[in-house]
């Protein structure tokens, strides 16, 4: 066995238990997906209660065509969807905690170990679980005492109230929680009870629709019109502008979806019609001509994308005199940027270290072409590829249950919503992964597989790959369907700026609606 077949065994051996340990911990991680898809429901519930100013003229034509677009909008029934995805997320939300309970309850039962290192990690592995306790606790806190509101605003006051009990029961979470559930249940209990700090903690505690509804019940068993009056009209102005980010990131996705299916459609009735002269036949069986072997594609790809993000990156990180990743979201965001960079240069120098024995290299390699129609192929593998991950996405929901883990930059990016931590954001998400991951995955790993395997084996083990790199179970199945797109468009287009530009819209479009659903609720 030669030193260089060691060295690349010993080092696929790491990167696969670590992937795998990392896969394995994402297993009972909730989904950032639930998170986002409830922050869209608040932001629907703002949005209804924006009222347009009545004009006597054409008053009725102006109702019937507001009436129109606010289901197109928002739905019939907004009240009540959001009741079902709040109890969706209620039932989440208590698996999760009673699965972090008995963990819990498991270790506390397991006899005292008498080897001193596992007498030191089972404290440290109790007080891991019982922040996990505390941090789902008070995620099922926030569901309920929302919750609440939504089946009082349903003259549910009896259901509401049992509702936010379940709150004051949980010894573990925040005080002010506890007593805004009190607050909650005075304002709707019959005869009602006004508790001291009602409106601080309201205020405090809740936001969005949630705020209002709650400080407007409140404001009504004062007799306090003055601030009702004020409160109505404030609330008029986050609801028009509440419609206008739905728009954004509702409709204009939509038609978007609408030109992928068509185009998809179109695509899948010329293949079959004109066969080998069709756009998805264009170069489909073409192979890039490859001089090295396995060995060398597996070692760059180890050496070069998962050892450099897992130790190299963080090492070079540690040593540098930078500022601790404290809570200040600018900060992480800028950690996340740097990470990234660092990894892109690495990850350049590995490739380039590898194959520079092998230069000059055959035609068609790491080609970035100015000329050509590499912005059609770019824009119109987005377009297909929405319908395409959408799909994907609904089957993939049914799997995990709301499990799985998510990316953790998609987090950062809802909490950063000042205007340098958007560009940091965004120069990472749309600039600096599209170009790195693109030119590693697409750009080196998809030809080098084309020596031992045909064009669509190379597209689906590299789409695949490139799912698995994210360390996420509950994304391999909709990043596995992007990642197919991505490498159709770039064995068709011949062009690493294509597949660049696709990823590019795909993460900066994610990103921005991030921005602005994030934007409208807090």
């Amino acid at each position: 066995m030669t030193f260089k077949r060691l060295v690349v065994i010993l080092l696929t051996a790491i990167t696969v238990l670590l992937a795998g340990s990392s896969l394995i911990h994402s297993w009972q991680e909730p989904q950032f997906k639930s998170s986002l898809e409830l922050y869209q429901t608040d932001m629907v519930l703002q949005a209804s209660t924006w009222e347009p100013e009545n004009n006597q003229d054409n008053r009725n034509n102006k109702e019937k065509n507001y009436q129109t677009a606010r289901n197109a909008i928002l739905g019939e029934k907004p009240v009540e969807s959001a009741i079902k995805e709040y109890e969706a997320a209620q039932k989440s939300a208590k698996v999760a905690l009673a699965k972090t309970e008995n963990r819990l309850k498991k270790l506390q039962e397991q006899p005292i170990p008498t080897q001193p290192q596992a007498t030191l990690s089972q404290p440290n592995q109790k007080q891991l679980l019982l922040k996990s306790l505390q941090e789902r606790q008070k995620n099922l806190a926030e569901i309920d005492l929302r919750l609440g509101i939504l089946q009082a605003q349903q003259q549910k006051s009896d259901l509401a109230i049992q509702t936010w009990k379940q709150v004051q029961e949980q010894n573990l979470i925040s005080p002010d929680l506890q007593k805004t559930s009190r607050v909650l249940t005075g304002i709707w209990e019959n005869p009602p009870r006004i508790l001291p700090d009602a409106p601080e903690l309201t205020k405090a505690n809740l936001s969005g629709w949630y705020q209002y509804t709650a400080l407007s019940q409140l404001y009504r068993l004062q007799q306090r019109d003055d601030a009702l009056l004020a409160l109505e009209a404030s609330q008029q102005n986050i609801a028009e502008q509440a419609v206008i980010k739905l728009a954004i990131v509702g409709v204009v996705p939509n038609l978007t979806l609408l030109i992928g299916f068509g185009l998809l459609i179109f695509l899948i009735v010329q293949r079959f019609l004109k066969g080998k002269e069709s756009l998805l036949a264009q170069n489909s069986e073409l192979k890039w001509l490859t001089p090295w072997d396995a060995e060398t594609t597996l070692l760059v790809f180890v050496g070069g994308f998962f050892l450099m993000a897992q130790f190299v990156v963080p090492l070079i990180i540690g040593l540098l005199p930078l500022p601790p990743a404290t809570s200040n979201i600018r900060i992480q965001a800028g950690y996340v940027l740097l990470s990234y960079v660092l990894m892109a240069i690495g990850a350049v120098l590995v490739v380039y270290v590898a194959i520079k024995p092998f230069l000059p290299l055959p035609e068609g390699w790491f080609r970035f072409r100015l000329g050509g129609k590499w912005i059609l192929w770019g824009f119109g593998g987005y377009c297909v590829a929405l319908p395409i991950v959408l799909l994907v996405s609904l089957i993939n929901q049914q799997i995990w249950q709301g499990q799985g883990g998510s990316n953790p930059l998609l987090e950062l990016a809802l909490e950063g919503q000042d205007s340098v931590t958007l560009g940091i954001f965004f120069t990472t998400a749309a600039i600096a992964a599209p170009l790195f991951e693109e030119f590693l995955f697409r750009g080196f790993l998809l030809p080098s597989f084309t020596r031992y395997i045909p064009v669509w084996g190379s597209i689906l083990l590299s789409a695949l790959i490139f799912a698995i790199a994210h360390l996420s179970l509950s994304e391999i199945l909709p990043l596995l369907s992007l990642g197919i797109v991505l490498g159709i468009v770039y064995t068709r287009s011949r062009n690493l700026l294509a597949p660049m530009l696709l990823h590019s819209i795909w993460n900066g479009s994610t990103l921005l609606s991030l921005f602005v659903l994030g934007s409208g609720n807090n």
